[in-house]
């Protein structure tokens, strides 16, 4: 894919000493997972205080009901796309030092990334709430059974998806770990990320204050086009694989 700019965002990872890419929705609809707020998007189907902490905590059981189905919908064949892929390769080359995501889905993961920020947590796993063990949804999902949500196979306490639920905090590592590395990078590389949900939203603000060049890659138009110093309003599965392609050839 020949996109103008390409080789310019390229020369310039080249010489960075520190490059971090932070991603969100955009970067995972090429794996077939729809985006969360636009139309036909994630919360167009699925009631978003069914996937609350407050009915968590109130009803664990009929919570865990919908969290399967939202799971086994939108996360269970979804497979890391050229986009994922191509953020592995950079990080494998040297020239991305992590990828920090609002994504609960895992891709990243499983793509071959090694240093990853969830700042939503990952749908993938479930952790007990009374003690340190942690498996796969689907496993915990296993001991669902009506009017008794999956318990601990340890302790026996009640087990939750280990990703931030509506009314829940980031959490407090996630987002230290996160703001260390934008206000220490060279590049911030955004991809697939509408800028608009805080606290993550203002992650590329803390990298501006540090004199970091800032990339976006998003179909859409977000309030940081103008402050960036490339912008590619593109699709993520073509753009940066591009990238990668044009780092290497650098």
């Amino acid at each position: 894919m020949t996109v103008p700019g390409i080789e310019d965002l390229a020369a310039d990872i080249a010489a960075a000493d520190r490059t971090v890419a932070f991603t969100g929705a955009g970067v995972s609809t090429g794996s077939g997972i729809p985006d969360f707020r636009s139309e036909g998007g994630i919360w167009d189907e699925h009631d978003r205080e069914a996937l609350s902490i407050g009915r968590f905590r109130a009803a664990p059981a009929s919570f865990w009901v919908n969290w399967l189905a939202l799971h086994e919908e939108m996360l269970d064949d979804a497979d890391p796309n050229p986009a994922h892929e191509a953020l592995a390769d950079l990080e494998r080359r040297g020239q991305l030092d992590a990828v920090v995501t609002q994504n609960v889905d895992g891709l990243h993961s499983r793509a071959g990334s090694e240093r990853v920020v969830h700042l939503h947590g990952a749908g993938q796993t479930a952790v007990c709430q009374g003690c340190d063990h942690a498996e796969p949804v689907a496993e915990a999902g296993d001991r669902l059974a009506p009017e008794s949500p999956p318990r601990c196979p340890d302790c026996g306490s009640v087990c939750k998806p280990d990703t931030v639920l509506f009314g829940e905090a980031l959490p407090s590592d996630a987002v230290r770990e996160a703001r260390t590395l934008v206000e220490t990078t060279d590049i911030l590389l955004v991809v697939g990320s509408s800028l608009t949900v805080e606290p993550a939203a203002s992650l590329p603000e803390r990298a501006l204050a540090w004199d970091a060049t800032l990339a976006i890659v998003n179909r859409e138009e977000t309030r940081y086009a103008d402050r960036a110093a490339h912008a590619f309003r593109d699709d993520a599965t073509e753009v940066v694989p591009a990238i990668a392609a044009a780092v290497d050839e650098t």
